[in-house]
C-alpha cells in the first residue's frame, strides 16, 4: 500500500479524534489491513470497510460518513486510485450520481442514466461478472473471479460471534473481571477489563457435483469452495459424481485455476455420471460422525440429476438432516425462473433441506453468504 494513502487514512483518523470518535492506532493498523482487501476505486466497499475495520460505534456513524465525504471525494480513494490503471472500467457517473444496474430484461424509465441522485456505485465490470451466469463464463472469468471470490469469503469467515471474549482493545467493560482485578491493588480500578465479541469461525461441509451435467458450473463453486477453505479453516470440501471423493487435503495455497486442474485430473469419474444418493451415503458412513454435529452447515451443491435409487438419497439426507444445524442446497438450474425442482433426485432430498437457493451466478453465492454471516 502506498505511503500516500497510510498519510491519507492517518489524517482522516485524526480528524475522526479530533470530532470525538474513538479511533486509536490499533483502529488504524486495522483500517489499513481492510484497504488492501477491498476495491480502492469503489468508494461505497471502502466506506463500509473502514467504518467496520476501525470500530465506530453507530452514534458516531454520522460524524464518520461527514468526515469520509470531506477526506474521499467523488469516486477517489486516495494517490492509490489515481495512479491505478483501469482497464476495460466503465467511466464513473459525475460526483454525486448514480448509474442503477438493471435486472435481465428490463428497459430504462425515460432518463435513467443521465442525471439520477443518489450514493451507489455505478455500473462495473465487476457487477456485470456477479451477474454473469456461470455456464456462459470462460477462464478468464475465473481469474478475474479470484479477487471477488476472496472478499466474499472473507466477508463470512470475519462473522462477529454472540459470545464475548477478552480484549486489550476497544470493548465493553466486563465488570466481574475489573473487580477480580482491583483486589490485587487493594480495591483500585487503576485499569477497566474490557470483553469484545468474538470472530466466529464457521463451521462447514461442502460437497460438490461434479458429473458431466455440473461441468459448466463445477469449476465456479470449486473455485468458491477453495476460497472459502482458505480463510476458515474448519471447511471440509468433497466432490462426488459416482464416487465420494474428499478435497480437503488437495485445497492447498495458490492459484485457483491451477489446483482446479489437479482436481480434474485427480478426481475420478470427473465430468461423469452420477449418484448422488450412494454418495452422500458414502459421507454420512465414513465421515459423518467425525465432521458433522449441530453446530455444522451442510452445504450440497448440485442439480439434483441422480441415477441412482431415490430411497438411498433419502435415508442420507435424512441422517445429515438429523445432525446437522442446517442442510442447504444449491442448484445451478434455479437461475432459470421456469426450472421447477422435479427431478426424482431433489424429489427425494427437499424435505430434508433447510434452504434450496441458486448457484448460477456470483450474486447468488454472495447471497448464500449473507444469509450464512446473518
Amino acid at each position: 500500500m502506498s505511503g500516500d494513502l497510510v498519510a491519507h487514512l492517518a489524517g482522516f483518523a485524526r480528524a475522526l479524534r479530533a470530532r470525538g470518535v474513538g479511533v486509536g492506532l490499533s483502529e488504524e493498523v486495522d483500517g489499513a489491513i481492510a484497504l488492501a482487501l477491498v476495491d480502492l476505486l469503489d468508494r461505497d466497499e471502502v466506506r463500509c470497510a473502514l467504518r467496520t475495520a476501525m470500530k465506530v460505534r453507530r452514534d458516531d456513524w454520522d460524524v464518520f460518513d461527514e468526515l469520509f465525504d470531506a477526506f474521499w471525494p467523488g469516486d477517489n480513494v486516495g494517490s492509490d486510485a489515481r495512479k491505478r490503471p483501469r482497464p476495460e472500467r466503465a467511466p464513473s457517473p459525475p460526483r454525486g450520481k448514480t448509474v442503477r444496474a438493471m435486472s435481465p430484461g428490463e428497459s430504462a424509465p425515460p432518463g435513467e442514466g443521465k442525471n439520477n441522485d443518489g450514493d451507489q456505485p455505478g455500473y462495473s465490470p465487476d457487477a456485470m461478472l456477479r451477474k454473469k451466469p456461470f455456464d456462459q463464463c470462460s477462464a478468464r472469468d475465473l481469474a478475474e473471479m479470484e479477487r471477488l471470490l476472496a472478499r466474499l469469503s472473507l466477508k463470512l469467515a470475519t462473522r462477529p460471534s454472540r459470545r464475548f471474549v477478552p480484549t486489550r482493545g476497544r470493548g465493553l467493560v466486563d465488570l466481574r473481571r475489573s473487580f477480580r482485578r482491583a483486589v490485587g491493588t487493594r480495591g483500585e480500578f487503576l485499569s477497566l477489563a474490557k470483553r469484545a465479541r468474538a470472530v466466529e469461525e464457521p463451521r462447514l461441509v461442502l460437497l460438490c457435483d461434479t458429473s458431466g451435467s455440473m461441468d459448466p458450473h463445477s469449476r465456479f463453486l470449486l473455485a468458491f469452495i477453495l476460497s472459502l477453505k482458505r480463510v476458515a479453516r474448519r471447511t471440509e470440501a468433497f466432490a462426488f459424481n459416482t464416487t465420494l471423493t474428499r478435497l480437503t487435503p488437495w485445497l492447498a495455497p495458490g492459484k485457483i485455476g491451477i489446483t482446479l486442474d489437479r482436481l480434474a485430473a485427480g478426481v475420478p469419474d470427473w465430468s461423469g455420471g452420477t449418484r448422488i444418493g450412494e454418495s452422500l451415503a458414502a459421507f454420512v458412513s465414513r465421515y459423518q460422525d467425525r465432521l458433522v454435529d449441530p453446530d455444522t452447515i451442510v452445504v450440497i451443491l448440485s442439480d439434483g440429476l441422480d441415477r441412482g435409487d431415490p430411497e438411498v438419497l433419502v435415508h442420507a439426507m435424512r441422517a445429515m438432516r438429523a445432525r446437522a444445524r442446517l442442510v442447504i442446497w444449491l442448484n445451478p438450474l434455479l437461475g432459470d425462473a421456469r426450472y421447477e425442482p422435479t427431478a426424482r433426485g431433489m424429489q427425494a432430498a427437499l424435505p430434508y433441506v433447510d434452504r434450496l437457493a441458486s448457484a448460477h451466478n456470483l450474486e447468488s453465492l454472495e447471497r448464500l453468504v449473507n444469509f450464512l454471516a446473518a
